[in-house]
């Protein structure tokens, strides 16, 4: 009898045993599949992302202004500086947003570092091979610091002096102060403000009436009439040919009168 019990006994125990051996098993069974997912999330995160194909869309002139009008207008209310020009500098000083400089650094104003300026800091090539840039982390930061850069520098004082609204005066000065090498500075700045009207923005801060040709922020497509070419479109609304065979899904440069063209994608 005694015999039986002790055998009763024993197998209970080595059930009871067993039991939590596969509790253990299955414990470490459960942190060994929670590690693997650690890892396996871990390596996930230190993989770089890459992409086969290029997600950059050019800009337009025209996207550029309507992007950036309104910032120039706040700076043109606050220091002074006509909005035209701003607008026409950014267009110009960074190819409507699309310069490896402006796309990499946010600068739209080609501002190199210069003596104490304490912030981001690219390299690139222009008047000299490897020069310092500014790097802002948004590109209204580079309209403020554009206009603190023309606003406390004494070579750039004669410019507040003239009348208000005049972008002739301020494309000569800029140029005369230094702000560029090229001379013909000035004349591109005055042929883009008239080309895209930008001084209406001068005329809006200033309370002025103005009379325009077209509104920029209102332009979305082009009906085709006698005499269009994709070219001469194009060179009207600052695009490229190319940009606006893409953005219409043209093989060809042939178009038809009546045809409607869009200019923003």
């Amino acid at each position: 009898m005694k015999g039986k019990y002790f055998l009763i006994g024993f197998l209970a125990l080595t059930l009871m045993i067993s039991c939590k051996s596969k509790k253990k098993l299955a414990k470490k069974a459960e942190i060994s599949r929670k590690e693997i997912v650690i890892k396996s999330s871990e390596e996930i995160k230190e993989i770089p992302v890459s992409s086969t194909g290029n997600s950059y869309i050019k800009n337009s002139t025209i996207n550029y202004i309507i992007q950036f009008k309104q910032e120039a207008m706040n700076e043109m209310r606050e220091f002074k500086i006509p909005a035209s020009i701003t607008l026409a500098q950014g267009i110009l000083e960074s190819s409507s947003g699309n310069s490896q400089l402006t796309r990499k650094s946010n600068n739209h104003f080609g501002i190199k570092c210069h003596k104490g300026w304490e912030g981001g800091r690219t390299y690139h090539d222009d008047d000299e091979k490897g020069e310092c840039f500014r790097v802002y982390d948004d590109p209204k930061n580079s309209y403020r610091d554009h206009s603190l850069f023309l606003t406390t520098r004494s070579r750039y004082e004669k410019l507040f002096k003239i009348k208000k609204g005049d972008y002739v005066k301020w494309a000569k000065g800029l140029s005369e102060a230094g702000y560029a090498t090229d001379r013909r500075y000035p004349a591109k700045l005055i042929a883009l403000i008239e080309k895209y009207e930008l001084h209406k923005y001068d005329a809006e801060v200033l309370g002025k009436p103005f009379k325009s040709n077209f509104e920029v922020n209102e332009i979305t497509n082009h009906i085709v009439i006698k005499g269009d070419t994709l070219y001469s479109i194009s060179r009207k609304y600052g695009l490229s040919v190319n940009e606006l065979k893409n953005i219409n899904g043209l093989n060809s440069n042939d178009i038809s009168i009546g045809q409607t063209l869009v200019l923003v994608k």
